[in-house]
């Protein structure tokens, strides 16, 4: 499979889902549901330019660090941490890049995840502030909160029905704005859910991401999982 994706046989999404299978990952079990990157940190712009490597997240880095300003807390909390019974190794991140919660988080709106997260909230929708709502607001949370480190699943490069609320669910209004939770507010350079799904997937596979996706995959799937190689990398995970 690598050699297959090295000669550009199978497209970067291909490539990705092969590896998910072969980690174990599947869409049967939301504990161990296929994870993928986020690759775009631009999500204000009214076009997307993917000639532009500054449209692009540093994939060399755990969602966590994208943004600089928040290593410096990351490495302090990781250096200072000490376990009175010695029990609990340190860590960066208290939270993962991938676990159940976070599945439901993006598919809310869509059976039967919209009755597993009702039934872990003790049977209602969690409060509106916490709902996934936008993408543009979601990414910027991810860069202002190093504690909050989800990544993607795979339907962002293939659903566009997750984005939308068809079911017409009840998911509540926002507290400081009052602004009803409906289909997911998607960036600027999108005019529908398919056109995000489109130009994401056309991200997915540009010259970009698949000159920098091998250094994403040697953080979740690769030598940079644990070890001294995870520790320079703030990549540790509780």
């Amino acid at each position: 499979v690598l050699q297959k994706w090295v000669n550009r046989e199978i497209s970067n999404f291909d490539y990705l889902i092969q590896l998910n299978t072969m980690a174990g990952r599947t869409y049967n079990d939301l504990a161990q549901y296929p994870v993928f990157p986020w690759i775009l940190r631009d999500y204000t712009s009214e076009e997307l330019d993917l000639n532009n490597p500054a449209v692009f997240r540093d994939l060399s880095k755990p969602i966590g660090v994208v943004n600089e300003k928040n290593a410096k807390a990351v490495k302090e909390k990781y250096e200072n941490f000490e376990d009175p019974l010695g029990m609990i190794d340190k860590f960066h991140y208290g939270t993962h890049y991938s676990n159940a919660a976070g599945v439901m988080h993006y598919l809310i709106r869509v059976e039967p995840f919209t009755t597993l997260h009702i039934q872990l909230q003790s049977g209602r929708f969690d409060c509106a502030d916490r709902q996934f709502h936008s993408i543009p607001a979601t990414w910027q949370a991810l860069m202002d909160n190093p504690n909050d480190v989800k990544e993607l699943i795979p339907e962002f490069f293939y659903f566009p029905e997750f984005l939308e609320n068809q079911n017409g669910f009840n998911l509540g209004q926002l507290q400081i704005s009052k602004e009803v939770v409906n289909d997911v507010v998607l960036p600027k350079w999108a005019h529908s859910p398919e056109d995000f799904i489109y130009k994401h997937r056309k991200a997915l596979e540009s010259e970009y991401v698949s000159a920098h996706l091998h250094e994403w995959i040697d953080l979740i799937f690769g030598y940079k999982q644990r070890g001294p190689a995870a520790v320079e990398a703030l990549n540790v995970f509780y």
